[in-house]
């Protein structure tokens, strides 16, 4: 109920814009306040679709999603590309009852430069720069009683080159366009132009104001979410339009990711005694320190930021979002369990700050620039446009000059002498003000500047994704490292989304230009891929240490507090055991509450699950942890029937009497309406055949990265059993390769074999299955997400059914889960092919299910994703492969992603890895 009460006192206060009394500001909107309730005004275009066509577009909107225009991605820097001008017009009426009052039109964001004008008279400068919320005083301007007419050009590339160089020439999609809201704010000639506020952790309330027109002082009074007032009033005496003063608050709920705790301030102007003007804001008790050497301190506790990089950004609508839109993403990305997030590369909507604010996320806000920055005059304008909007949210935590070498230094006073709360200023990539921020750090080069550097280091993007490299592949291996070591501040993943825009001049497809913009833990439209999973486990604040189920486990789990502010007493548990057989899944357990452990941040403890007697009788199970608001933090499972139990289950005693017959290259077996076929030299299956026919499978077991060396195969009984088996020789045929046909008509596969190399990408043995007979896999293991060595959390063990797909991670159709690739802990799997099934099991641990070759995407050579697979269709592995970054192959994101280590030791069996199988061809499948 806090979560909600906190979310429904922010939608207050971000809707309080008509007032009780006069002296409130009234806002007016001209346009529609976000992507899906735009105001249709008069538009045309110079250049592109619809070229010197006066039509009608919706504001706000970026205008090459309506079909006008080009588009262009920000590498592209043809010289006549993009740089169309838009021309909008629009009539309001100005109500007489602003009279004697000042009303100003203000744009929350324009792409780019903007000039404007009412009733043909120019409303002040040209306005550069997109990102920004820029406003003109037109009350001179305006006609009260009648229609005003509004105009507004806009150019899409501006005439300042500073401007392109910081906000259109980066790694990502560039618009036209008024594409944030606009309206009017009419409020008193005498009124409250700006008030700056700093809320500590102790709480101390400074404040800063800055007035028009007549005053002499101001009073502050502060209400909680309820509406109950908080503390004794502050007063504010006002000198010359400026005004300073504070205040002490008793026991103030905190502001943090945690516990966004939120206070409703509401300012009221006097002069002469009389009201003028009053302004409601929100407000957060909170401290933020930087110890150099040390790391960063939030309330006094210190913080590891669990973030990702997030542009403001849709498919349907580009740049232009909504508030709905704002909750989603922040929702989406605190259910990852992130704590953090980095505005890339420009500052966001209000509204998705107001919700970091409500819903808890500390925010890095950044000033536009991508490998080139703002020229001084024009960067110290928007740096202060920038902090008039955002310097009040308490989510706001750092600063961001610029991005990647598009830092100008000469604005760093600007930051420090607007900012009433000192927050730190970053630069990102880059090694400034005590922290240490490059970029796609190698596992190992950043562990030796953990290890012996002196500076905070906090990567503001790391493991850069592409497809389904990086973020999840290697984060396990980072995040150990950046949570042992105390100069360690976490880090941003790149990034959120994957930025495909709907292509309105090509059929509506969506557009990643490529690999560019392929680069988010979740699609276009939100689609979750295997990454999204394991940065929720490997982020979870509950950390389990890893624990087997064996029959004398006495039901304690070792867990670790890795919240910052809560305690584990708070959080939630429940478990549930779970029986995955099709015939007692009904037999599943009751979801049963755990006792919360008081645990404190940063401490380790027990938790104690009370098992039933019969629990061991189950095949896993499930823990769930929830947050204070009843969110789920993860569900971890624990497999408590190990394979050799379930693959008794599906061992078939009866049959009939094995039939052998043997020719010059083949053994033939005929079991209880199932005929085999193995060639007598190499061993493999040649084919396989029921009552329905020949079933595509076979040629196999091929071993992969060993040498074939299977020889001297002989065919014997023993007992009911035919025993078809090749001869060890240590030299020549040490590895080793034996049939079992029962008869049941079952077949049993064991390979015994020594890797041919000492590192190893992956080991296992392959068969053939043409892709064209597949319909679909039903396995037990971990799922339903495919796997990769230096990616393994984050799936849950179960019974997965999942449907033949040709998906290519990051490309149209977005299908999750992929069919293809490898599969974690495969205890049976049963293929459905076009014509009839079959079954695979085994009775060993570990073994990995390998599902044909993903296809390579469009527009990359995968030179540093490297993501090898076995030759062969269906493989079933000891060992798989790693999967690379966009910028890191898979040896350089830590230990996970390096080759396997096997030693032969003279090839000795003892040694040799083993691989055993059984088949089930029977019709029944």
């Amino acid at each position: 109920m806090k979560f909600y009460a906190t979310l429904l006192f922010t939608l207050f206060l971000v809707h309080i814009v008509h007032p009780s009394v006069g002296q409130e500001t009234v806002r007016q909107y001209l346009s529609g306040t976000g992507k899906d309730d735009g105001v249709l005004w008069d538009f045309s275009v110079s250049g592109g679709r619809k070229a010197g066509q006066w039509t009608k577009i919706p504001v706000p909107s970026n205008w090459e999603l309506h079909g006008f225009g080009t588009y262009n991605y920000g590498f592209n820097k043809e010289a006549d590309k993009g740089k169309e001008v838009g021309t909008y017009k629009h009539r309001f009426t100005a109500d007489n009852s602003w009279k004697g009052k000042q009303v100003n039109i203000v744009f929350e964001g324009v792409m780019t430069d903007a000039e404007v004008k009412i009733n043909g008279k120019t409303a002040g400068a040209i306005h550069q720069g997109a990102f920004y919320t820029f406003k003109y005083d037109i009350t001179k301007l305006l006609v009260f009683g009648k229609a005003n007419v509004l105009e507004v050009k806009v150019a899409k590339h501006s005439t300042n080159k500073s401007v392109n160089a910081a906000e259109r020439e980066g790694d990502f999609w560039v618009f036209g366009g008024i594409f944030r809201p606009v309206f009017l704010e009419i409020m008193p000639t005498n009124h409250i132009e700006r008030v700056s506020f700093d809320a500590k952790a102790d709480g101390s309330l400074q404040v800063k104001m800055r007035t028009v027109g007549r005053s002499d002082k101001a009073v502050i009074q502060l209400y909680t979410h309820d509406g109950q007032t908080f503390g004794q009033p502050v007063h504010v005496d006002v000198h010359h339009g400026e005004g300073h003063g504070q205040g002490e608050f008793e026991r103030p709920k905190l502001w943090s990711a945690e516990f966004p705790n939120l206070y409703r301030a509401e300012v009221t102007l006097f002069a002469n005694g009389k009201q003028q003007h009053r302004s409601n804001h929100k407000i957060g008790f909170r401290t933020v320190e930087v110890r150099k050497r040390d790391g960063v301190y939030i309330n006094g506790t210190k913080i590891k930021f669990k973030g990702v990089n997030r542009h403001s950004f849709h498919p349907e609508s580009g740049r232009t979002t909504s508030k709905a839109l704002s909750v989603h993403d922040v929702e989406l990305i605190k259910e990852m369990n992130m704590n953090a997030v980095r505005m890339a590369h420009y500052p966001p909507d209000t509204h998705f700050l107001d919700v970091c604010d409500s819903l808890g996320l500390y925010v890095m806000n950044e000033l536009g620039g991508w490998h080139g920055h703002y020229d001084t005059p024009t960067g110290t304008k928007l740096v202060k446009e920038m902090m008039v909007v955002s310097e009040n949210n308490p989510s706001v935590i750092f600063w961001a000059n610029g991005n990647e070498g598009g830092h100008n230094p000469e604005l760093d006073t600007t930051f420090f002498s607007e900012d009433l709360q000192g927050r730190p200023l970053i630069y990102p990539w880059a090694v400034y003000g005590g922290f240490e921020t490059t970029h796609y750090r190698e596992y190992n080069y950043g562990i030796g500047t953990y290890d012996h550097g002196h500076n905070i280091v906090m990567p503001t993007e790391f493991l850069h994704g592409m497809f389904d490299g990086g973020h999840g592949a290697g984060i396990e291996d980072y995040w150990k490292a950046m949570w042992s070591n105390p100069l360690s501040a976490g880090g941003f993943l790149w990034d959120f989304q994957d930025q495909g825009i709907v292509r309105t001049d090509k059929g509506n497809m969506l557009d990643t230009d490529g690999n560019r913009g392929a680069d988010g833990i979740v699609g276009p439209y939100y689609e979750r891929e295997g990454s999204f999973y394991t940065i929720k486990e490997v982020w979870s604040p509950v950390f389990f240490e890893k624990r087997e189920m064996t029959p004398d486990f006495n039901g304690e789990f070792i867990i670790e507090n890795r919240y910052a502010f809560t305690n584990l007493a708070d959080c939630s548990f429940s478990y549930v055991l779970r029986r995955l057989d099709a015939k007692h899944a009904s037999d599943n357990g009751p979801t049963v509450r755990i006792p919360s452990p008081d645990i404190k941040p940063g401490d380790r403890g027990r938790l104690k699950v009370n098992l039933p007697s019969d629990w061991y009788s189950f095949d896993v199970l499930q823990i769930t942890a929830a947050d204070v608001y009843g969110k789920e933090i993860y569900t971890w499972s624990f497999p408590i029937a190990l394979p050799g139990r379930v693959a008794e289950t599906f061992k078939e005693k009866r049959g009939t009497t094995v039939q052998t017959q043997e020719t010059a290259t083949t053994f033939h077996v005929n079991a209880n309406g199932i005929q085999y076929a193995f060639n007598k030299e190499t061993g493999v299956l040649k084919s396989v055949e029921n009552a329905k026919g020949i079933i595509p499978f076979g040629n196999g077991p091929i071993l992969q990265e060993a040498v074939n060396n299977y020889k001297n195969f002989s065919m014997r009984r023993e007992g009911d059993t035919v025993v078809i088996e090749s001869t060890f020789d240590k030299k020549e045929s040490y590895n080793t390769l034996c049939w079992k046909v029962f008869p049941s008509g079952q077949l049993k596969m064991h390979v015994q074999y020594f890797p041919e190399s000492y590192f190893t990408r992956f080991v296992g043995v392959n068969f053939d299955l043409p892709e064209s007979e597949m319909k679909s896999v039903e396995y037990m293991g971990m799922g339903p997400y495919r796997v990769w060595k230096n990616r393994m959390k984050g799936n849950q063990f179960g019974v997965w059914n999942k449907p033949y797909n040709d998906a290519a991670t990051g490309e149209i159709p977005f299908t999750y889960p992929e069919f293809k690739g490898y599969h974690a802990n495969m205890y049976w799997a049963t293929f459905q092919l076009k014509t009839q099934s079959f079954k695979v099991f085994t009775d060993r641990e570990d073994v990995f299910l390998r599902l044909y070759t993903p296809k390579e995407q469009q527009d990359t050579d995968w030179k540093n994703m490297e993501p090898t697979f076995p030759k062969g269709d269906i493989s079933f592995m000891n060992g798989i492969s790693a999967i690379g970054t966009k910028t890191q192959k898979p040896e350089t994101t830590g230990p996970m992603g390096m080759k396997h280590v096997y030693y032969d030791f003279e090839k000795e069996p003892i040694r040799a890895l083993h691989m055993v199988l059984y088949f089930d061809f029977s019709s029944q499948q």
